[in-house]
């Protein structure tokens, strides 16, 4: 998967000055769109459009110092529609404009291009199973939320928060089915899943009972689901778990995954008081030449 993924950088180099189609770099990569962007993202820590972006604005920066073409030539070249545009998105990643940067000789910024390597070090296995599932109903309470990638979510914190014990315990007696008990589900979620980005979040059950008064319902199709565990502090064991799974398990697995909703169910310590949890993270997928 990786040797892939580093051809499909290769061909991004080859292709600043042209067009970067994310189908084309799936097609090197031997994979989805869907889960090359998530690939990539989980990898390199930024989506792949901002990678690619931040590339040519760096090629374009060494082509403004260089001073042989005008600035509009080298807009054109480099995708913009106008001198206007090109100027904007060249003050935002290096803190200048370009006609500024030319007269003076200005330091830019640089985005280094990229290459992935894997370490193995075997110190450690991942515990998971694979469950095909029939199509489900995730009911719940619903909220739209920001994208944290480390440390406590606290729009997700302030909306349980909010919710009426009662009526969570109410709802927690219609879950009838894996996974069971209450869980938090995030659903459209933007593909490059960059920090801050918007997604929905469910608290609720998975049932086959009709939604009550005042929660919504969120239909899942049947498929595949890959399912981790983990135990430890809250919230960065659920954190790295996530990391962990698109940085090992899925480049050492023939799975990739596919668009649906994330589920959490996690379990306090009732020895810990609170500080740790076991947790069950159950990711859709699908076999990766399937």
């Amino acid at each position: 998967m990786l040797e892939r993924l580093n051809q499909a950088m290769e061909h991004i180099e080859r292709h600043l000055d042209q067009g970067v189609e994310v189908a084309e770099l799936a097609r090197i990569a031997a994979t989805s769109e869907y889960h090359l962007r998530r690939m990539f993202s989980a990898l390199a820590g930024i989506p792949l459009s901002e990678y690619v972006r931040r590339r040519r604005l760096t090629l374009a920066g060494a082509d403004v110092l260089a001073g042989r073409e005008t600035l509009l030539e080298i807009a054109v070249r480099y995708g913009y529609s106008s001198g206007e545009a090109f100027a904007r998105a060249f003050r935002a990643m290096h803190g200048i404009g370009p006609g500024e940067a030319r007269r003076t000789g200005a330091a830019l910024s640089s985005q280094s291009r990229m290459a992935f390597r894997l370490t193995v070090e075997g110190s450690s296995s991942m515990r998971y199973r694979i469950v095909e599932k029939a199509d489900f109903t995730v009911v719940g309470f619903k909220a739209r939320v920001p994208l944290v990638h480390a440390g406590p979510n606290h729009a997700i914190m302030d909306f349980v928060r909010g919710i009426v014990p009662q009526d969570l315990e109410r709802l927690e007696k219609l879950s009838d089915q894996e996974p069971h008990g209450i869980v938090a589900v995030c659903d459209d979620l933007d593909p490059g899943r960059a920090e801050g980005t918007e997604l929905d979040y469910y608290h609720g059950v998975i049932t086959s009972a009709a939604a009550p008064e005042g929660t919504t319902a969120l239909g899942v199709p049947a498929g595949t689901w890959a399912v981790f565990t983990t135990s430890g502090p809250v919230p960065q064991a659920i954190q790295e778990l996530w990391r962990d799974v698109f940085t090992e398990w899925f480049p050492s697995n023939p799975y990739r995954s596919r668009p649906g909703p994330e589920i959490l169910r996690t379990r306090l310590s009732p020895d810990k008081a609170g500080a740790e949890a076991d947790a069950e993270l159950w990711l859709p997928v699908e076999p990766e030449h399937g």
